[in-house]
């Protein structure tokens, strides 16, 4: 066997004795140490194969458990195609769609699946609150006054401790808070870029990165994005001469779900490396992890600092807080720079209480929890969409972060769903708004951060019905 097809050999045997009964459901697979040693095989080699067998729902992940047979009714739900996008840079940009549905964000009256974030009881409200208190009262001018402009020495120390989770070797030097992971972006594209410039990011793709770059000023290029292994290496490659910079979200991406295999992080690093071209890596949602490991980041494989490793607590801990990160290597001088120029420094109160929360073990007690929950909420949300939707609808299998994206027949038309959903208070988000070119005109993106009730298993059904409805007024 050549190596490039072992993986592929492997999870076809397991494949066959799944189908054939041999591997029943709820049969528990070996862990990724032991397929090592049963067929001799690298940590990678082990991790892509039950990658492909997830990406055919045959297996499922259970957080703190291991790898299982799955429930073969999932077998029968397709998974999107890879996207094709046009490989020039658009500017089509879907301002009205993205207004309407960012029009009812914090209104409780309705049923948000539309933002990708986390609701209710899933967030430690009353933990943090105690914090804020404890912060002020240990931080020496009581959080009033301009912290340094790179940033809480407690609060980069942590992230840097915490960074050996995905292979990072960071120090406190290393790191710049921001105000959020957007507001890091921000800061790398106006270091980095210039007016007339092509960044090239996934398609689809989360619409706040690319409303970013157009208002900069930028090209924005799309690359064909695969629903489990993200982009598209050799399209990457194709596009290499004709960008500036890239930014690409390598850890369970918004609306996909994707997560890029350690070999495609380490090629895509070597290759914009090669060129010259900054890889801007948003990890905001890396922690949000459904397997027994996080996943290492694009930054793990950077040799020269050409990788600016952007995240924050928004999508796990405090929407509201707006505490964020970059550790920008190289580009580290023209980041300051840009921070001191937009924003001065940023709030030291709520950079020590996030601190002092990481640091207590409370934030990975709150993580642990938290994963569990976000996956059993991905396995009914899952399960209603199969027993409600339309039959043919394609659903994404995410191995982590918040999203589902759904892909319809050709004939539901999304922003018709969208229209409908919004008068009985449903808030989706139309794949329309994921992009600058004319696609995903059938798809939406669902959040799954909103707590399990019948409400919310009512609601979803709803969608179904409605896009039902689309499919027969349609013929």
């Amino acid at each position: 066997m050549e190596h490039s097809y072992i993986y592929v050999t492997i999870a076809d045997a397991i494949a066959s004795q799944i189908r054939s009964g041999v591997l029943q459901e709820g049969d528990r697979l070996p862990s990724i140490r032991a397929l090592c040693s049963e067929y001799k095989i690298s940590m990678n080699t082990a991790k892509r194969i039950y990658q492909e067998l997830e990406a055919n729902a045959l297996i499922e992940v259970k957080p703190q458990s291991g790898y299982f047979v799955s429930n073969l009714f999932y077998a029968e739900v397709p998974i999107p195609e890879v996207s094709k996008p046009v490989l020039l840079a658009n500017n089509k940009e879907p301002k009205e769609i993205i207004r309407k549905v960012y029009s009812n964000m914090g209104n409780r009256d309705f049923t948000l699946f539309s933002y990708s974030t986390l609701y209710d009881g899933f967030l430690p409200s009353s933990k943090m609150k105690k914090e804020i208190v404890a912060a002020s009262r240990l931080l020496v001018d009581g959080g009033i006054e301009y912290d340094s402009v790179q940033g809480n020495l407690h609060l980069r120390r942590m992230i840097a401790h915490r960074a050996m989770t995905w292979g990072g070797t960071l120090k406190e030097e290393d790191i710049i808070t921001t105000n959020g992971s957007m507001s890091a972006i921000s800061l790398c594209m106006l270091a980095l870029g210039k007016p007339g410039d092509t960044i090239a990011i996934e398609s689809p793709c989360y619409p706040g990165i690319f409303q970013l770059a157009i208002d900069l000023g930028f090209k924005v290029l799309e690359l064909p994005t695969d629903p489990i292994t993200g982009i598209k290496v050799e399209a990457l490659e194709e596009a290499v001469e004709y960008i500036d910079l890239c930014l690409l979200i390598s850890n369970y991406n918004t609306p996909l779900g994707s997560c890029m295999p350690e070999e495609n992080k380490r090629a895509i690093v070597a290759l914009l490396d090669k060129h010259n071209i900054p890889l801007i890596e948003d990890d905001v949602y890396g922690d949000l992890y459904f397997g027994n490991h996080r996943p290492k980041c694009c930054k793990a494989f950077d040799k020269t600092g050409n990788v600016l490793w952007c995240s924050s607590v928004s999508k796990t801990l405090a929407p509201g807080y707006r505490v964020g990160w970059v550790s920008p290597g190289k580009y580290k001088d023209k980041i300051l720079h840009q921070k001191l120029v937009h924003a001065i420094s940023t709030p030291g109160l709520m950079q020590e209480a996030v601190a002092s929360f990481m640091k207590s073990g409370n934030y990975d007690k709150h993580l642990r929890k938290l994963r569990q929950n976000l996956y059993s909420n991905y396995q009914k949300y899952l399960n209603t969409i199969i027993t409600s939707f339309p039959i043919g609808t394609k659903v994404n299998r995410p191995q982590g972060g918040l999203s589902l994206w759904i892909e319809f027949d050709q004939r539901v038309q999304a922003m018709k769903l969208y229209d409908l959903a919004i008068a009985e208070k449903i808030s989706i988000a139309p794949g329309r708004m994921f992009t600058v070119q004319e696609q995903f005109e059938n798809c939406i993106r669902l959040c799954i951060g909103l707590p399990w009730s019948t409400e919310v298993e009512d609601k979803l059904v709803r969608i179904g019905e409605l896009s039902k409805q689309l499919l027969l007024e349609s013929r």
